[in-house]
C-alpha cells in the first residue's frame, strides 16, 4: 500500500516514450498568443498585467545589469506555476515533483549567476565569502562555510520545490484514500474528511503558486548579488 502511494511520481511513459516531455511542453500550447489588434481580450489582458506586475516587482532590486533577466525569470515563473497547478488535476502528472528536473532549472541559472559574478566584480563576488569584520583566527572556517553554503544554494533550490509539491501530493492522496475507506462506515466521519480534503486542495493551489514565486525570487537575490 505505501508502495502505490509514491507510484504517482514515476515518469509515466506511452509505448516506451516519456510523457514528461508532453507534459513540459504542454504548458506553452495553453497560453494565448497576443492577436494583432491593438484591442486584446480579457484573458490576454489578464495575462499581461500579471506578467508585468510580476516583473516590475522581481526587477525593482536590481540594477540596469540585471533587467536582461527579465524575460527568463518572468517565462520560469509562469512556467513554474503552470507545471505545478495542472498536475494537481486528476490524473496527471506533476515534472517538477522530479528532483532531476528541477536541479536542471537550478543548477545552471544559479551556476550563471555565480559566472556574472566573478566576470563582472570578482573582488565583490569573492568578498561575499569573508563577511567584514571577522576576527582572524575564524577566517579559514567562514571561508570554507560559506564556500559550502555558495555551493548548497543550488540544491536548497530543487530540494525545496520537489519536497513541498511531494509532500502536498503525498496528503491528497493519503486523505482521499481516507475518504473512501470511511464512506460505507463511518459516513459523518468520511463527509468531514471530505472538507478536510477540499480545504487541503485549496492550500496546495497556494502552495502550487507560492513555491514557483519562491524559486525565481531566491534566483533573482543571488543575480543581486553578483550585477
Amino acid at each position: 500500500m505505501m508502495a502505490s502511494f509514491f507510484d504517482q511520481f514515476a515518469s509515466p511513459s506511452f509505448f516506451g516514450v516519456p510523457l514528461i516531455a508532453v507534459a513540459i511542453a504542454l504548458p506553452w500550447v495553453l497560453f494565448p498568443t497576443p492577436p494583432s489588434r491593438w484591442v486584446n481580450n480579457r484573458l490576454i489582458t489578464i495575462q499581461t498585467w500579471f506578467i508585468n506586475r510580476f516583473t516590475n516587482q522581481l526587477m525593482m532590486p536590481l540594477n540596469v545589469g540585471g533587467h536582461k533577466w527579465a524575460l527568463l525569470l518572468a517565462s520560469l515563473m509562469v512556467f513554474l506555476i503552470t507545471i505545478n497547478m495542472l498536475g494537481l488535476l486528476p490524473y496527471t502528472f506533476t515534472p517538477t515533483t522530479q528532483l532531476s528536473l528541477n536541479m536542471g532549472f537550478a543548477v545552471p541559472l544559479w551556476l550563471a549567476t555565480v559566472i556574472i559574478g566573478m566576470r563582472n566584480q570578482p573582488t565583490v563576488a569573492l568578498g561575499h565569502l569573508l563577511p567584514e569584520g571577522t576576527p582572524i583566527p575564524l577566517i579559514p572556517v567562514l571561508i570554507i562555510i560559506e564556500t559550502i553554503s555558495l555551493f548548497i544554494r543550488p540544491l536548497a533550490l530543487g530540494v525545496r520545490l520537489t519536497a513541498n509539491l511531494t509532500a502536498g501530493h503525498l496528503l491528497i492522496q493519503l486523505i482521499a484514500t481516507a475518504v473512501f475507506v470511511l464512506l460505507p462506515m463511518m459516513p459523518t466521519v468520511a463527509i468531514l474528511t471530505a472538507a478536510v480534503l477540499f480545504l487541503l486542495t485549496l492550500l496546495e493551489v497556494a502552495v502550487a503558486m507560492i513555491q514557483a514565486y519562491v524559486f525565481v525570487l531566491l534566483l533573482s537575490l543571488y543575480l543581486q548579488e553578483n550585477v
